[in-house]
């Protein structure tokens, strides 16, 4: 029986998925975690702690904490799953042609054009005489030559091509990842304990050694030092449940899963509360805020981890249980969230500049609301509608 058990799984891990057809759960899921990075970057200059702006509310750390502790990781996780259907389909050729074309020429476009465009308005608060011209230069040639939020778009490409040569040389990693998946079906307990050991493995040597605020830049390449491996994990979790068709595997729509949402809610609320209660004892109780004990940086650590596992796995469930059929106001949305990606930060610092000399009312707190409100809302308009314009190009679809 064990012996047939395992043909039978092994050979569902080497069917190929159907991945052509659209997913309206992860398609909305896609889209909503896109929508938190608008509202994470129309947010974070008007924090309390750190802010650039002389309005602040202290709620807005707590929104900013709240995405960058699990949304990129999502989004690469997200990433992940057509992958290997993609490899499988196109072959490791035209699948890493796609990607270089998809990822690749808009990440030197924002290199290039884009990111220069938004800094400069950093620059001009702070060095008004300078003209774009001599700022572009001395970004592209002296530095820091920041790529912004483009910096996803170039590690995805790197995560593509590393997945091509897996696909190549060692399948079968993979393929243990859709063994694992297929048994999340009826068991995602098994799925979320392997996520969650496997982040913290991952994530809290790497924290204790390089810090959470050191990058590795070169040129406009940038990625957060302690959290490479943690993005390797979650790109190639997404890549093992794509593996196996999604009906079978932890993502089915009628799985484990999605039945179980309030458990991932439950934990997901618990391990959040836990990195706000050790934020609080960092200003509050610990003696210098600026070092903190070996205690403090494991216990943030570890609570960092399992709430970027339990939260990323709550979205996919309540997006699978609540949101996988009918229509959805995240909808109109779908085909433009890429773009409105690599658009945003352009429209996000301008409108925060403009609006930096401007006060709503004497109570800083209600003006940081107001102009955070502004900046998403007219951020969404420009870049949504940029985005479909670009669209219209010929070609522009296979990029945008």
């Amino acid at each position: 029986m064990t012996s047939v058990s395992s043909s039978v799984a092994s050979a569902q891990v080497r069917a190929t998925p159907t991945a052509k057809a659209r997913n309206a759960a992860l398609d909305r899921a896609r889209t909503f975690i896109t929508m938190l990075v608008l509202i994470h970057h129309s947010v974070i200059a008007y924090t309390y702690f750190g802010h650039t702006d002389r309005d602040a509310f202290l709620g807005f750390d707590c929104v900013v904490i709240f995405n960058d502790s699990f949304f990129m990781a999502a989004m690469l996780f997200l990433s992940g799953l057509f992958v290997w259907p993609s490899l499988k389909r196109k072959g490791t050729g035209w699948f890493l042609r796609d990607r270089f074309w998809r990822l690749g020429l808009p990440f030197v476009v924002c290199a290039l054009i884009l990111m220069p465009l938004a800094y400069y308005a950093v620059s001009l608060r702070y060095h008004p005489e300078i003209d774009f011209t001599a700022f572009w230069w001395n970004m592209v040639t002296v530095g820091p030559w920041s790529s912004g939020p483009a910096w996803f778009v170039w590690v995805l490409l790197a995560l593509d091509v590393v997945a091509a040569i897996v696909y190549l040389t060692a399948p079968g990693l993979v393929e243990a990842i859709g063994r694992l998946s297929l048994a999340g079906h009826a068991r995602p307990g098994l799925f979320f304990g392997a996520l969650l050991i496997a982040s913290i493995v991952v994530y809290l040597p790497s924290v204790l050694y390089f810090g959470a605020s050191r990058w590795f830049t070169a040129g406009p390449l940038a990625i957060q030092a302690s959290r490479i491996l943690l993005y390797l994990l979650y790109f190639f979790a997404g890549v093992g449940i794509g593996a196996v068709p999604f009906d079978k595997g932890v993502l089915a729509a009628a799985g484990g899963l999605a039945r179980r949402w309030p458990l991932w809610l439950a934990a997901t609320i618990v391990t959040y509360g836990s990195i706000l209660a050790l934020i609080y004892v960092k200003h509050s109780v610990l003696p210098d805020v600026n070092h903190q004990p070996l205690w403090w940086e494991i216990a943030y650590a570890v609570a960092f981890a399992s709430y970027s596992a339990s939260q990323t796995l709550n979205i996919l469930a309540l997006f699978l249980r609540f949101s996988n059929d009918g229509s959805s106001v995240l909808d109109p949305l779908r085909d433009s969230a890429y773009g409105i990606y690599l658009l945003h930060y352009v429209a996000v610092l301008w409108l925060q500049y403009f609006l930096y000399d401007y006060s709503f009312g004497p109570v800083m707190q209600l003006s940081a609301i107001v102009k955070a409100i502004i900046v998403f809302i007219l951020t969404l308009a420009f870049s949504w509608a940029a985005t479909s314009a670009l669209r219209r190009l010929p070609g522009a679809t296979h990029v945008l």
